[in-house]
């Protein structure tokens, strides 16, 4: 399974300390060489200001209690720079500590720092800009609370728009790693409708924008109720699925398990099987490996062993394999619900071609035995979800002829529609901005 392991591919993608969950994860299911593991930490706390905790792994990867010299120096750096700034920005601190002093603040932000250079001369651009570099050093060492209201309050201040950007960069990262779902997805969603609106210097810097967006957002769409709708929303609109396939075809991965587990977006999987069948050459899992089989090979022994494999896949992903008490979306229930749709999956395609099928092949196509396949079939029949008829003498599964009237055809026909006239109305209106603002 550590063949199909993205956490290296996704990590390029990510801020430092938004790595570290993913290799947790990947400690605890053993897909690599504890020491590896560990290495992997130490470098990647080099680069941060959480000096104890690296000197901790340091002493659990070399069974000694003592740690190197510069490890020691560093630490005594970090103190004396947290201090420093402690200092360089504590009358800001001071002031919106102060609930009767913040209440003077309004949303106009010039007239913030008009009223806070009159009536407080200790605060002025250098304790805002203080502000800013306290809260990124808090963060850096690991406060992310702290860091997560220096920077919402930075954000109220500050009036540099790439300086904004950066908070609220700094800002998302530390609600997911806090597990605050919810502000997590307001801040996600307020730093997209930025990204879309800020006028980039070139179109890289808007992809790769893009780009880190959707893979920190699979932080969120994997933990909050709501994440399955939002995973597609996101991925399938037209600029970021170019981008998943310009840069990032491994995040198809994640948006073939959202569609195939959400029953509700199944008229949008057509999509995704034309992508993935542009991608085969660039990216490929079994998860994309079973609709690429299912969908366009119709190879229904392929499909049998590639939703084998599934099962390891979302067991041993970070974002997919997340146990019980960990989220909504755990293990149990992730894994299981992919699986059931999975198999309604083969079962349709199957049934699409044949419309007498013998339970004890069907149950060979389902990794399922043949008790379990009848009950299985019995219950499909009994909540409608299934047109036919089971004899239990023959052992086979009679389907029923359907044919659609003239409202149910006009009904499916239109299905998309609302969402086709949606994305159109939005490039038009985008298109029209950008004409206005040139």
């Amino acid at each position: 399974m550590a063949n199909y392991d993205l956490t290296q591919r996704i990590a390029h993608n990510l801020d430092r300390h938004l790595v570290f969950p993913l290799l947790e994860f990947l400690q605890e299911r053993q897909l690599h060489p504890d020491d590896q593991i560990l290495k992997a930490k130490i470098e990647l706390l080099s680069k941060t200001n959480m000096v104890d905790y690296a000197m901790d792994i340091h002493k659990s990867l070399y069974h000694t209690e003592e740690v190197p010299q510069d490890m020691i120096d560093r630490r005594a750096e970090v103190v004396g720079r947290l201090k420093s700034l402690e200092e360089s920005a504590d009358p800001l601190i001071s002031f919106l500590q102060n609930p009767n002093m913040v209440q003077e603040l309004r949303p106009d932000k010039q007239y913030n720092l008009q009223m806070l250079h009159d009536r407080y001369q200790q605060i002025g651009p250098e304790q805002i800009e203080a502000l800013y570099q306290y809260a990124k050093f808090q963060f850096e060492c690991g406060n992310y609370s702290g860091a997560a209201d220096f920077l919402h309050q930075y954000r109220e201040l500050c009036t540099n728009t790439d300086r904004s950007l950066s908070a609220f960069w700094g800002k998302l990262a530390a609600e997911i790693l806090m597990q605050n779902w919810d502000i997590a997805l307001e801040e996600l969603n307020r730093l997209r409708e930025i990204i879309e609106s800020k006028n980039f210097q070139s179109p890289l810097n808007l992809l790769q924008s893009r780009i880190w967006l959707m893979h920190w957002s699979l932080f969120i769409f994997f933990n909050h109720d709501s994440g399955r709708n939002g995973i597609i929303d996101l991925f399938l609109y037209d600029r970021y699925l170019n981008a998943i396939q310009t840069n990032a075809p491994h995040l198809l991965r994640y948006l073939a398990t959202a569609l195939i587990i959400n029953k509700k977006r199944r008229p949008q999987l057509k999509e995704l099987i034309k992508v993935i069948q542009q991608e085969q050459s660039s990216y490929k899992d079994p998860i994309t490996e079973f609709l690429h089989c299912l969908y366009v090979n119709y190879d229904f022994d392929g499909a049998q062993q590639k939703l084998r494999e599934c099962e390891d896949v979302i067991l041993n992903d970070p974002f997919l394999g997340k146990r019980v008490e960990e989220g909504n979306f755990s293990t149990v229930s992730l894994r299981d619900e992919f699986l059931e749709n999975a198999r309604l999956f083969i079962f349709e395609a199957y049934c699409r071609i044949h419309q007498c099928i013998d339970i004890g092949t069907l149950a060979e196509k389902l990794n399922m035995n043949y008790d379990e396949a009848e009950r299985w079939i019995v219950n499909l029949v009994q909540n409608a979800k299934l047109d036919a008829k089971i004899d239990s003498k023959l052992g086979t599964v009679v389907m029923e002829p359907t044919h659609l009237n003239v409202y149910e055809q006009i009904i499916e026909n239109t299905k998309a529609l609302s969402l086709r006239t949606y994305k159109y109305v939005n490039l038009v209106l985008e298109s029209a901005q950008a004409q206005t603002t040139r």
